[in-house]
């Protein structure tokens, strides 16, 4: 009896230890996916973005704000895994000169007590390009008369 009982509290043991080691690396496992996830989704939406016919008139960059968020959402999407639960916060999306901040916050899917622990990261992009001021633009723009017309000419 008294070996049955050592044996018993052995594999009892070794199902908790694995229970938390399985808790600790969905944690860690799932910060560093959410982070990378995160940060190459910004790049990639903010790419999408680009308003390619203001780029070829000025040589400078500038981003649209509905297209970002619609291309980041719809990839970001695509990519996160079902058994979480994601709460996204766009915080500061300039258009000119192109810079995002946004803070997204998972639900892991283990619990203590009835709560989830939740895993949060925020990023910061800015995408950057050689600027250079163009005259034409600048007078173009503050008289309200920038058209996109000729363009392609």
């Amino acid at each position: 009896m008294n070996k049955a009982m050592l044996v018993l509290g052995i594999i009892l043991l070794a199902v908790i230890t694995f229970g938390v080691v399985n808790i600790v690396q969905n944690y860690q496992t799932g910060n560093e996916l959410d982070y990378y996830l995160l940060r190459e989704t910004a790049e990639a939406a903010m790419t999408d973005a680009v308003d390619v016919g203001y780029y070829r008139l000025s040589g400078l960059l500038r981003i649209d704000k509905e297209k970002f968020v619609e291309s980041f959402i719809r990839r970001f999407a695509q990519n996160v895994s079902n058994n979480r639960t994601y709460d996204i916060g766009f915080y500061d999306i300039n258009e000119t000169p192109p810079k995002v901040s946004i803070l997204v916050k998972s639900d892991t899917a283990a619990s203590i007590n009835g709560e989830s622990v939740e895993l949060t990261n925020r990023v910061n992009v800015i995408l950057e390009s050689r600027y250079y001021e163009n005259k034409y633009v600048t007078d173009m723009t503050r008289a309200g008369k920038l058209d996109y017309s000729d363009v392609d000419e």
